[in-house]
């Protein structure tokens, strides 16, 4: 995976691969998903959510600049995983599932970074509003059909972010937008 996957992806950042290496992403999976944790695709973990591949984990570190100073925000249909990787790097790590998200039920706030494993068509208000001013961000979009991992920050309580590549992210389907009908 580091040298198949990551690196030849230009995921080169000594810590970022420390902890990619490191962390057993066999121990985060369903027990019929272990033989295939490390390969370069998402991993169904249950009905609705999916690990997404170890490339986004490594792209994502990378983008996130991770500061030992940070507090870190993490939303995770993977309970574990993304903090494992994080945690040693951060001041502080605390993980909530997309369902609280989606509710509002967002830890309170002072978090100068918000990783989301996934993708999202938009994010919560509520985990945007739980950033310090200079907060950043670092998740999966969905842009039409398209995803891509982006990062950003809060401009006027709304995330504007900025495209890094395009990349298969499973979606996280509480973050969808509503659907409505139109002409």
């Amino acid at each position: 995976m580091i040298n198949s996957q990551l690196r030849t992806s230009g995921v080169t950042g000594p810590l970022v691969l420390e902890r990619m290496n490191t962390v057993p992403r066999e121990a985060f999976v369903p027990a019929a998903q272990r033989a295939a944790a490390y390969i370069d695709r998402s991993l169904p973990l249950d009905d609705a959510h999916q690990l997404p591949p170890p490339l986004f984990h490594g792209l994502m570190l990378q983008e996130a600049r991770l500061d030992p100073q940070d507090r870190v925000l993490v939303v995770s249909p993977a309970p574990g995983y993304l903090e494992a990787l994080v945690a040693p790097l951060v001041n502080s790590v605390t993980a909530i599932a997309p369902s609280a998200a989606a509710a509002g039920e967002v830890p309170e706030g002072g978090y100068s970074l918000l990783l989301i494993d996934g993708a999202a068509e938009q994010v919560p208000a509520p985990l945007l509003a739980a950033l310090t001013p200079a907060g950043r961000v670092v998740t999966g979009l969905v842009q039409g059909q398209v995803q891509r991992l982006c990062v950003g920050r809060v401009v006027d309580g709304r995330l504007a972010a900025q495209p890094v590549l395009e990349l298969g992210i499973p979606r996280i389907p509480e973050f969808d937008q509503p659907r409505v009908w139109r002409f």
